[in-house]
């Protein structure tokens, strides 16, 4: 018989892997997000980054790369620069999870926006660096805007239809751990 916290964290993980699954699979629908110029929001790097704030032994640091290099083979990017530096970018924040628990929503959405831009810029550098051709930059950081605008949303989804919630300091779970 599986413990009540071992079967809450792997329903959470296979919660995160079906809804990265459905947004890669909604991506490839023949309708396109873009019509109207504006690049849609990438939201499983949303998602990635709304859960690893709130509970980062959720999203563990494989099943981040596991995602994202799927997005990067089945959408054409180089394969394994974006996953990198997702996975920079998430061990960055669950490093400082501690630190973060008690900022305000401005706060944070400030400090998304400029991860978010930071890791544009780093893959610009990247592709710049091995002479790749890369996309418009307005482009991209308006799609990181689009992003940026959505993660409220996916704060909302995740804390009203899934129950995830940020971890209050001193908390501890089922076995007396603190987290």
């Amino acid at each position: 018989m599986v413990d009540p916290l071992t079967r809450r964290i792997w329903g959470y993980r296979s919660l995160f892997i079906g809804i990265a699954l459905i947004i890669i699979f909604l991506r490839l629908l023949p309708i396109s997000p873009t019509y109207h110029g504006i690049p849609g929001p990438d939201l499983t790097l949303a998602l990635t980054l709304a859960w690893v704030q709130r509970r980062p032994d959720y999203v563990p640091a494989f099943l981040i790369v596991t995602m994202f290099f799927l997005d990067d083979l089945t959408f054409w990017r180089t394969p394994g620069l974006w996953t990198l530096i997702v996975l920079g970018a998430t061990e960055w924040l669950r490093a400082r999870e501690h630190s973060l628990r008690e900022m305000s929503l401005l706060t944070e959405l400030a400090m998304v926006g400029m991860i978010l831009v930071a890791m544009v810029m780093l893959n610009r550098l990247a592709l710049g660096v091995m002479m790749v051709e890369q996309p418009q930059l307005g482009r991209e950081l308006l799609q990181a805007l689009t992003t940026l605008a959505a993660y409220p949303f996916v704060l909302a989804l995740s804390h009203l239809g899934f129950g995830l919630r940020r971890a209050v300091p001193g908390e501890v779970d089922d076995l007396g751990h603190r987290i």
